[in-house]
């Protein structure tokens, strides 16, 4: 699920963790008691300028475990072309410390960026207050260093497949909008365009 941001948020200098937190916190506070004791994991998408192309929440979890798989996590770091990624996930609990599994995961996630050029800089942990970054820890970078977790060539494969195919779909994405785009600069009616293209009446209207 796509996370709608502010313009303040969309503005925002993102260059430390603490910042990332704070507008992550915010998001976190949107939802009510019962939806806040849930684990979430969250991707952040950068362009090249380091701004933020998308934040999106991928898995809603129990109180104390949520999953995160690679193709869900780089879905949309390749549709939206991010060169980087950051991933958060709050803990209800108020720990802060990173379990072996959030370091299992991250490293997982790195070594799986690596294969599709997708830069992973950090895993920042939150609750409603407080953030620990893997990133500022040091964590991040040993990880990089480390061969704990090991692609085997089947799987590189299967990622490499996963890329090319969001590659297509991306490309035929960006054909729809761009007939779309000029079916409603003749003044075709949306139902029309939405029934050639296959494109949604929001995408339609943002024409």
């Amino acid at each position: 699920m796509n996370i709608k941001l502010s313009e303040a948020q969309k503005k925002a200098d993102i260059s430390s963790s603490s910042t990332i937190a704070v507008i992550m916190q915010q998001i976190l506070k949107r939802e009510n008691k019962l939806g806040r004791s849930q684990e979430h994991f969250w991707v952040i998408g950068l362009n090249k300028a380091g701004k933020i192309l998308f934040i999106e929440l991928i898995g809603l979890g129990r109180q104390n475990r949520v999953t995160a798989n690679p193709p869900d996590v780089f879905r949309m770091a390749i549709y939206k072309l991010a060169v980087t990624l950051i991933m958060v996930h709050n803990h209800p609990s108020g720990e802060m410390k990173p379990s072996n599994a959030d370091k299992l995961i991250t490293d997982r996630i790195i070594k799986v960026g690596e294969i599709i050029n997708v830069d992973v800089i950090d895993h920042i942990i939150i609750d409603e207050k407080n953030h620990f970054s893997f990133c500022d820890a040091g964590i991040i970078a040993e990880l990089k260093k480390s061969d704990t977790w090991r692609i085997v060539e089947k799987e590189e494969l299967e990622l490499r497949e996963f890329k090319r195919k969001m590659d297509v779909e991306r490309g035929e994405q960006k054909k729809a909008l761009q007939i779309g785009r000029k079916m409603k600069a003749d003044g075709i009616n949306e139902a029309t365009i939405k029934r050639l293209t296959g494109l949604s009446l929001k995408e339609i209207r943002k024409l």
